[in-house]
């Protein structure tokens, strides 16, 4: 469920933040892949209420 994706990458990208820091590589990375995911569902939610 992407709900469940989401929250998982969240808390990967806190953990990476407090690791690496905000600007570090792999942090960003990590925050790309959770706004991949947002924008499926905020696509997926767009669909919906289009129909």
């Amino acid at each position: 469920m992407i709900y469940i994706d989401i929250e998982v990458k969240r808390n990967e990208m806190h953990l990476m933040a407090g690791k690496y820091g905000m600007t570090s590589k792999k942090t960003v990375q990590c925050s790309q892949e959770l706004d991949v995911l947002l924008n499926c569902l905020e696509s997926h939610r767009y669909r919906k209420t289009d129909k």
